[in-house]
């Protein structure tokens, strides 16, 4: 959810900006911008709706006119919009009146009304309907002649979230940033230095980068020197982060979009995140062993996550009850503050979030160690914003993931999940037979997903045939596999936009059968031994009213017609297995439908804003 890039240094500055703003495509966002230092010491701004593409084209019609585009400093910027339509007008950078100064902006101005009233007042003349034209204005309005103290009296006036780039037209060769929740990373390295909202639009210059702590500011020079300061202005000494570097992001491996390379890499990603956690049959979790010293001082779980992250918490939930006999329980991230929750030192607080940036998730992390609880996060991106702030991390191996729909990293996330419960109840003193027994299953997960991603690519795509043109399409199930129906019926609605909903099979004659008439797909997901019993009894009340019914299942085929059977597994298990085809099915829809698949509308890969 929205990007920034910024450069200063030796090279040519509008290649690097434009490079940037490529690899945080990404993110999600539906406007792009960027502003550059000329030669002759002016400042350029150009902006454009919709994809980047659009911006290159600006570029390219600006070149063909004569514009100088040669400079050495200057920001990017890819914005989801908030406040505003997706408009040329409300693209960032936005500048002050005057021109003084130039600003890009991640996350929401809580105030930002209220200040635009006031700046209106004093004849400001605003330009857009952003919040964050509010912020270019406030600086000039506040300017003392030096960027960083003018940033450090305007800071205090802005409620709310950012992540800042400031540009000041006096200063061509330097840029000024400052964050409050939201991710801000600064780093140098031979050709100058960088500033960015996330580490995959730095990585090709360095992997040593310094993150910004709330309330700090940083000054950036083009030869290379960057200065850090507490929002009282006083200087900081930091520590640089070492960030391992990922598949780049311009390759497809040979498929048509990300999402369909990312399912096919879930068997290694998968290899990659058990790998570490697993040895001679037993599951150990490293340095995230801290957040389970003294187990027996765990008297609850708490998972916490949105979306995906939230439906993996769900499965978490019931394999941790399950294994170590530890109550548990799941939450929305964004409802947690607001929720009557009993959380105290005694529970462990379980975030999850693939990129570790989301908003929600890291204010509930936030609430939990207020109210006392251990903490441990399940993250994808080293060094990021909810990982720095955990007790402990567990991190998963799914490299950058860059389709918005996730797919590897949700099987990387139920993966760590299941040696997380297999270590609670090792260390709770649960049966070691079964535990065992659940390992050695654990360790073959890989293998059985390639096998399944093999199997079911040919179903997957005959049953998206038959579902491409449907308005509506429930999903079933129950214990588990109600889980992965939470998460397939996601997954068909964020890409391929048909209403699709997900229901626990039980329920389904509590109210929702009444919206079951003939042909209405229902997909019932059948691989919990223990219900599927019961889930069949419901599918079959679907069928008679003339539901079009399709079954996933890891037994005989129960029923008469499109049936998809995966290998037997541990039935602990299942979740990992039956998400497979069900990623495969969305994908081929909203494929068959025409549809952005990596960047369906409106939505952001990382969901900076709360």
């Amino acid at each position: 959810m929205c990007g920034i890039i910024g450069y200063a240094g030796t090279e040519e500055a509008c290649p690097i900006l434009l490079d940037g703003l490529e690899r945080l495509e990404y993110r999600g966002y539906d406007s792009t911008g960027l502003a550059l230092f000329t030669k002759d010491g002016g400042l350029l701004r150009l902006r454009a709706a919709g994809r980047l593409s659009a911006l290159r084209r600006c570029v390219t019609q600006r070149l063909e006119q004569g514009a100088d585009l040669h400079g050495n400093a200057g920001l990017g910027h890819t914005r989801w919009a908030t406040h505003g339509a997706p408009t040329k007008e409300n693209a960032h950078p936005h500048r002050s009146q005057e021109g003084k100064y130039t600003v890009v902006h991640n996350g929401i101005i809580e105030n930002y009304a209220k200040l635009r009233g006031e700046l209106e007042a004093a004849g400001i003349r605003f330009a857009s309907q952003t919040d964050t034209e509010v912020i270019a204005h406030l600086l000039e309005q506040l300017d003392t002649g030096n960027p960083l103290e003018t940033l450090r009296r305007a800071l205090p006036r802005l409620e709310g979230s950012y992540a800042l780039g400031v540009l000041y037209h006096a200063q061509p060769g330097t840029l000024y940033c400052a964050r409050r929740q939201s991710p801000l990373l600064a780093a140098s390295c031979v050709r100058g230095v960088l500033l960015a909202s996330d580490a995959a639009a730095i990585l090709p210059f360095t992997r040593t980068m310094f993150r910004l702590e709330d309330g700090e500011m940083a000054q950036l020079h083009a030869n290379g020197a960057i200065f850090f300061f507490d929002a009282q202005g006083r200087a900081l000494q930091k520590a640089a982060t070492e960030i391992a570097r990922h598949t780049t992001a311009a390759d497809k491996g040979g498929y048509v979009h990300f999402m369909r390379k990312e399912i096919a890499e879930q068997p290694e990603c998968l290899a990659r995140t058990l790998a570490p956690l697993l040895s001679g049959g037993e599951i150990h979790l490293g340095e995230s062993e801290a957040a389970l010293e003294n187990p027996g001082g765990i008297r609850r779980v708490l998972f916490l996550g949105c979306g995906s992250a939230h439906h993996a918490g769900i499965t978490g939930r019931m394999l941790v009850e399950e294994l170590s006999g530890i109550p548990a329980s799941a939450e929305l991230a964004s409802e947690f503050r607001s929720a009557a929750t009993a959380v105290d030192r005694h529970t462990l607080a379980v975030i999850i979030s693939q990129s570790g940036e989301t908003a929600d998730s890291l204010q509930a992390l936030r609430l939990a160690k207020e109210k006392g609880a251990r903490t441990l996060s399940v993250i994808n991106v080293e060094g990021s914003s909810i990982a720095a702030e955990s007790g402990s991390v567990l991190y998963t191996r799914a490299g950058l993931e860059v389709a918005v729909a996730t797919t590897k990293a949700y099987s990387a996330q139920l993966a760590a999940l299941c040696a997380l419960a297999a270590r609670l109840g090792a260390l709770r003193g649960q049966d070691p037979a079964r535990l065992r027994d659940f390992v050695r299953s654990l360790a073959a997960l890989p293998e059985l997903a390639r096998e399944v991603l093999a199997d079911t690519e040919a179903t997957a795509h005959a049953w998206a045939q038959e579902l491409q043109s449907v308005q509506h399409a429930y999903f079933l199930g129950r214990n588990l596999d109600y889980a992965t129906a939470m998460e397939s019926a996601l997954k068909l609605k964020e890409i391929s936009y048909i209403h699709a909903e997900a229901y626990a099979a039980g329920e389904l004659k509590h109210g929702t059968l009444s919206l079951i008439e003939p042909g209405t797909p229902v997909v019932a997901l059948c691989c919990r031994p223990e219900v599927i019993p019961k889930t069949l009894g419901n599918a079959q009340e679907a069928l008679a009213r003339g539901a079009k019914l399709f079954c996933v299942t890891n037994r005989q085929n129960p029923l008469p017609e499109r049936c998809l059977t995966l290998p037997p597994c541990h039935p602990l298990l299942v979740a990992s297995l039956a998400v497979l085809p069900m990623q495969l099915l969305a994908y081929h829809c909203a494929d068959l439908r025409g549809c952005d698949v990596d960047k369906p509308r409106s939505l952001a890969k990382s969901v900076t804003v709360e």
